[in-house]
């Protein structure tokens, strides 16, 4: 599945909600879903500056595939970074450079969250990218 499929997918499922305060329900059960990060990855090097919450991204290339884990110690956080991972973990370096973010807005992301939480999210899209830079310079 490409990015665009997974992020049609997302905007897909966020459409189905009403109102924000189910879409922020659906975050934290994602959140609550994310898969725990290696607790030997939860290091300083791997926080996420630019977050209020704390935030750790870990990213491994495989297969020439990006695969990224993370955790956060806010729900709703966790839930954010959670949609980030589901979008572009599993592409290559390339795609998640080349690639527009376009659910972001789609589902109303930035509109809907804290001043805060709009930079964290910044932050983090910046993170993915500077390990997809990171990866394909080496290939």
């Amino acid at each position: 599945m490409t990015i665009n499929e997974r992020q049609d997918e997302v905007i897909e499922e966020f459409e189905t909600f009403e109102d924000w305060m189910d879409k922020y329900e659906y975050l934290i059960s994602l959140g609550k879903e994310l898969p725990l990060i290696d607790e030997q990855k939860k290091i300083d090097e791997n926080i996420i500056k630019g977050c209020q919450s704390r935030v750790w991204l870990a990213a491994e290339l495989d297969n020439d595939k990006v695969q990224f884990t993370a955790d956060s110690d806010a729900i709703i956080t966790k839930g954010i970074i959670s949609l980030m991972i589901r979008v572009l973990t599993d592409s290559s370096p390339q795609e998640i450079l080349e690639t527009e973010l376009y659910f972001i807005d789609k589902v109303g992301l930035k509109e809907h969250l804290s001043p805060t939480r709009s930079n964290g999210l910044v932050s983090m899209v910046k993170q993915m990218k500077m390990y997809a830079i990171a990866f394909s310079s080496k290939g």
